[in-house]
């Protein structure tokens, strides 16, 4: 029966989860385990639940394979819906204490070692997400898209090991520690930066290979790949099509940091190889209320406006009749010339993005002439309620499939998953898929960089040399509620 072994740094629990058999394309299908339930549950209310929420009908199953897919297809047969899990809190609350010495957990002593997890009944893979402090929420939106993918997936002889980094690099590690302890074959995670640079020298010593949600791809190399949203990728994407539909001259407005020199080293790189010009870059305090300064800067409006208000000045003089209509033509203009720039990228995102946004045409920067351009992290609803960004264009993962994977998470959760859960879906669904090919060594770079990639919920990816995750990415167009797709993302890989 396949496993969920829930751990968290310290403590280590024997909770085992039946789940769902997996359908492979492009080799043998394997068969499906028993219905979901609670196995060993700590109250008999909480199986019975359980069973009774398995019996509800699912529509479809995985598919993947050594060819490169993971999709959703129909089946010829029922599938069952996972049942609605206890809160991860409920489940660590009932993991047996440590005892010491006295026998009464948490009293003073020597203490003893944890409950040991239970005898490995096949493959295992670990999952490290930040379960507990200031990312808990991601972490628990991410491990709830893990699970839907281990129900949708996993045979009876797969193992998902789940491990709470604690939000910290030291968490990170002790957590790697475990689950390489635990006979993980592959890591699954952790999601920040620091934490993958924590752990991944542990990993590799131990012949371990990492899939990291991080979205820096410094911390890629060997046996250590990332598959996080990568600024520049989307930057590229955005301004080749902006170039083919006739864009020279490009201008960035970006928050300085290291995710706005990114952007910044893309974009240059990008429009260098379309043959046009970056005439102008402006960074800002990210943790700064008022963005006028930048955006006036990079309006050009001081210099436009005194243009303006000198070319008054000199009609004013002349005092003739065409002095007089000139005049009035200029009445209602708040600078004279245009922006020397024909496509803007704004490099942000939020409640940033929309105050640096409503500053524009203030400052005279007139979207219907200027094309507006961002980044992923414009991949949110409701942009269009800010005037200036409607018709504005970005570059993300094609929104389709990712659309069926959050109402899957509306139906089993009862609200709509984080951005990145899709990442731990995808991570984990990859694991089992290739986990069930029956190799020996199912996670050698060999299968993980497979040049063909995967189909995923936010569509095709796969891993290069470098451990960097590549993406087929979609051109949106800002709508006054969404965003539609105005070229569509590539369906393979060259």
């Amino acid at each position: 029966m396949p496993n969920i072994i829930l751990n968290r740094t310290g403590v280590r629990a024997g909770m085992v989860i039946a789940l769902l058999g997996v359908a492979l394309v492009g080799c043998d299908k394997a068969g499906f385990g028993e219905r979901p339930r609670l196995a060993n549950p700590p109250q008999a209310q909480v199986q019975d639940q359980a069973k009774a929420k398995a019996k509800a009908p699912m529509s479809h199953a995985a598919s993947g394979g050594v060819g490169g897919q993971l999709a959703n297809r129909a089946v010829d047969r029922p599938v069952v819906r996972p049942p609605v899990l206890p809160s991860l809190d409920d489940l660590i609350g009932r993991i047996p204490q440590a005892t010491t010495q006295t026998g009464v957990p948490g009293a003073p002593g020597t203490g003893v070692e944890p409950p040991a997890v239970p005898e490995a009944r096949g493959l295992r893979v670990a999952i490290l997400l930040p379960l507990s402090g200031t990312n808990q929420r991601v972490g628990s939106a991410m491990l709830s898209a893990a699970q839907m993918a281990f129900f949708e997936f996993a045979g009876s002889d797969f193992e998902l090991l789940v491990h709470d980094t604690l939000g910290t690099p030291e968490g990170a590690s002790e957590a790697a520690r475990l689950a390489i302890g635990d006979g993980a074959r592959l890591i699954i995670g952790p999601l920040l930066s620091t934490s993958v640079r924590a752990m991944s020298d542990l990993a590799r010593a131990a012949d371990v290979p990492v899939v990291a949600f991080s979205s820096d791809r410094t911390v890629a190399g060997p046996d250590v790949y990332t598959m996080g949203f990568f600024p520049g990728d989307e930057v590229r994407r955005v301004i080749k099509y902006a170039a083919a539909k006739g864009a020279r001259r490009f201008a960035l407005l970006a928050p300085r940091g290291a995710y706005g020199d990114t952007v910044s080293a893309a974009m240059n790189a990008a429009v260098w190889d379309a043959g046009g010009f970056v005439v102008q870059s402006e960074f800002y305090d990210p943790q700064m209320s008022d963005f006028s300064g930048p955006v006036k800067r990079i309006a050009h409006y001081d210099a436009r406006r005194g243009a303006l208000m000198e070319q008054r000045r000199t009609l004013e003089a002349r005092g003739d009749e065409v002095s007089q209509l000139a005049l009035r033509r200029l009445k209602n203009l708040e600078t004279l010339g245009e922006v020397p720039f024909d496509a803007l990228l704004l490099a942000d995102g939020g409640k940033r993005l929309i105050a640096v946004a409503a500053l524009l045409p203030f400052y005279d920067v007139d979207p219907k002439k200027v094309k507006i351009l961002g980044t992923g992290q414009w991949d949110e609803a409701g942009l269009g309620a800010e005037p200036a960004l409607v018709g504005a264009w970005f570059a993300a993962p094609d929104p389709s499939a990712r659309q069926a994977f959050s109402d899957k998470y509306l139906a089993a959760y009862g609200n709509r998953p984080h951005r990145l859960a899709t990442l731990a879906y995808d991570a984990t669904a990859l694991a089992v898929v290739l986990g069930s090919q029956g190799a020996s060594q199912p996670y050698t770079a060999g299968v993980l960089a497979q040049a063909g990639g995967f189909a995923g919920r936010d569509g095709i990816f796969r891993f290069l040399e470098t451990g960097v995750a590549e993406r087929g990415l979609a051109v949106m167009q800002v709508r006054g509620r969404d965003a539609s797709v105005i070229e569509p993302a590539p369906r393979a890989f060259p």
